[in-house]
């Protein structure tokens, strides 16, 4: 399979670029016009580090067949090499969150389905085995009626690495933007897809104040479901920069009948770093990442409609949007009743 990876300025990229070289059926390029000249961790110069085929412009990626693409821009850069991605033929693996506003996520799913192309929304945290045991545990009526959700997505500060993730042009927001969506997913999920139907948030730019972003580094949201079930999350970019690692992901159900932790990284291994001296330690369980490129690659192949898709994509941003909203007015906010849809 011909595989192209449009843009590198995701900090998701350079791992997506490291897996897919590494297998014998792909035949990989990557392509990154809008890199700042002179950035090691953009451009022709990370795919050179990488050992990574590398297109000059967009017009040569497109200029080749092409069976799938993973769509690794700035948030706000999503909707145009999806479109273009999607009219070469090519089944989409586009970075969360799927965009910016409502309608260019909309724009995105109608040119997938015009195109008949898969799109897939990139949610690695689904495709943990343990996750997949609490979802199972949920749907299986071991925990009883869901009532309450504490999740923790934390990291560290991307735009330290990439400053657009302090852009709020191109990021759409900041932690907000970057965090709630992964947690409003697995609640899609456990959920059978049922709307929220109430989100309030607070934010603010404390952390990291010496960056003089545009943006929220720190926030607190809480969704509301029409059968009572609340979830409330921390999506902040709350690591320090000497943290071992760069974050986590860790939910606490609490159920009728039972109460389950779930943690996308638990730790495996702790100690020192011999080089730097820093504490370090290695993350256990799956790898996400490759797992999620599993199943995208498969559905390209195959034709099956990819799982998490566009319409994933687009219920968890809608989430994310009514948050900002919230933090606007200062109020929570109702959201529309669709009808449910199952992931």
């Amino acid at each position: 399979m011909r595989v192209a990876v449009l843009s590198f300025a995701h900090v998701h990229a350079a791992t997506y670029l490291k897996l897919l070289r590494e297998r014998d059926d792909v035949e990989l390029v990557g392509a990154d016009p809008d890199a700042p000249p002179g950035d090691p961790d953009r451009g022709a110069l990370l795919a050179e580090r990488l050992g990574v085929p590398y297109a000059d412009t967009w017009d040569d990626v497109f200029a080749q067949p092409l069976d799938a693409v993973i769509v690794t821009s700035e948030n706000a850069r999503h909707r145009e090499l999806v479109e273009r991605a999607a009219a070469a033929g090519a089944s989409v693996l586009c970075e969360k969150p799927l965009a910016t506003a409502e309608a260019d996520a909309q724009a995105i799913l109608d040119a997938c389905a015009r195109a008949g192309v898969g799109l897939m929304t990139a949610y690695p945290v689904r495709f943990a085995a343990a996750f997949g045991a609490l979802h199972q545990a949920v749907q299986d009526g071991s925990l009883g009626r869901l009532i309450s959700v504490h999740g923790t997505n934390n990291g560290w500060n991307p735009a330290r690495s990439q400053p657009w993730f302090g852009d709020r042009e191109l990021a759409g927001g900041g932690a907000v933007m970057d965090h709630t969506v992964h947690i409003a997913d697995l609640m899609d999920m456990l959920l059978d897809g049922e709307q929220a139907a109430e989100v309030y948030a607070q934010a603010n730019s404390v952390l990291d104040a010496d960056l003089g972003l545009d943006v929220e580094t720190a926030g607190l949201v809480t969704i509301r479901y029409p059968s009572g079930t609340v979830a409330a999350m921390d999506c902040s970019w709350s690591q320090p920069r000497d943290h071992p690692t760069w974050g986590g992901l860790t939910l606490t159900c609490v159920g009728e009948r039972a109460i389950v932790e779930f943690d996308a990284f638990p730790r495996l291994l702790g100690g020192l770093d011999g080089t730097t001296g820093r504490a370090r330690w290695e993350a256990g369980g799956d790898d996400l990442d490759a797992a999620m490129l599993d199943a995208f690659l498969d559905t390209a192949r195959t034709g099956r409609r990819p799982a998490p898709d566009g319409e994933a994509g687009l219920r968890s941003l809608r989430i994310v949007l009514a948050a900002y909203e919230s933090l606007r007015t200062g109020q929570p906010v109702a959201l529309p009743s669709p009808r449910t849809v199952v992931p």
